[in-house]
């Protein structure tokens, strides 16, 4: 399988794009055609973005073992508002890299494997997949997406692209920012969100060979699973050597094929994850 079966009609409008742009320009005063990634981008430039990232700071919902974020202001515009002078914004974060949406690489849980830097940038721009489970989550806050909620996917999009980035769309976004609704304890502390089911990451992962997967929630196993210390199906994922982003939001308003996504996050060196900026761009109606 490659990826060329994702482009479909869009690499056929890029094909013409690049082609058209490299015929020789006749005489006269015609305008010299523009580069052909130039084409491409303005091309793009004509969908939908969507931004699938929460604005962080201090108590966002984030995992009980890690501290707050705590943010100090160095300098600012105004006389004695900085704890190092004035005359410029200037502010020092400390935060784990679990922290609002994030990245984790494969060495989050699995020693050895790829830290945030390790990561390449080919890997940031893909096609994305939106696994829709919010109806089943709204009927059982413990669902966790099956291997047939992504076969149904495939019979009414075909086989999930080589490479994609699948996210799963809980609808859990609309909790955030509060940490309690976000984790939605029971009387006894067990948390209850959904999650993602193993054969399904079977198959997404072993099958079609995605490349990354993201979520809605803080996790990749269900509150279930996470209150009694089980996490895995992250460590499943992440011992594939893929990554995953999680803390997504916006996945309502995405259809289900069809869109590209882009995964940008900073590159610490030896980094175990860090918060990233994620987008969309999706065809228009």
């Amino acid at each position: 399988m490659t990826r060329r079966r994702w482009f479909g009609a869009g690499a056929s409008a890029a094909v013409v794009l690049i082609g058209t742009a490299a015929l020789p320009i006749g005489g006269g005063d015609r305008e010299p055609a523009r580069p052909p990634l130039w084409e491409i981008l303005a091309k793009l430039q004509e969908g939908r973005f969507v931004d699938l990232t929460h604005a962080f700071e201090p108590g966002v919902p984030h995992w009980s073992g890690a501290p707050d974020e705590a943010v100090e202001t160095l300098y600012d515009h105004e006389p004695a508002r900085g704890s190092m002078g004035s005359g410029l914004l200037m502010h020092r974060y400390s935060l784990v890299g679990q922290w609002g949406t994030h990245v984790d690489p494969p060495a989050h849980f699995v020693k050895g494997l790829r830290t945030v830097d390790q990561i390449d940038v080919r890997e940031m721009v893909l096609p994305l997949v939106v696994i829709d489970v919010h109806e089943a989550v709204a009927r059982d806050a413990d669902y966790t997406a099956t291997l047939d909620d992504v076969l149904a996917w495939e019979r009414r999009r075909g086989p999930i692209p080589d490479g994609a980035f699948v996210a799963l769309r809980t609808d859990w976004s609309k909790r955030w920012p509060d940490p309690e609704m976000m984790r939605n304890p029971d009387a006894r502390g067990v948390s209850h969100t959904p999650g993602w089911g193993r054969e399904a990451l079977r198959h997404i992962l072993e099958t079609r060979g995605a490349t990354a997967i993201g979520h809605e929630t803080l996790d990749t196993d269900p509150g279930s699973a996470t209150s009694r210390g089980d996490y895995g199906l992250e460590r499943y994922v992440l011992g594939r050597d893929r990554y995953q982003i999680e803390a997504l939001t916006n996945l309502d308003q995405l259809p289900e094929a069809g869109a590209i996504v882009v995964a940008a996050f900073p590159r610490p060196r030896g980094g175990s994850g860090f918060p990233a900026r994620v987008f969309s761009i999706a065809p228009k109606p």
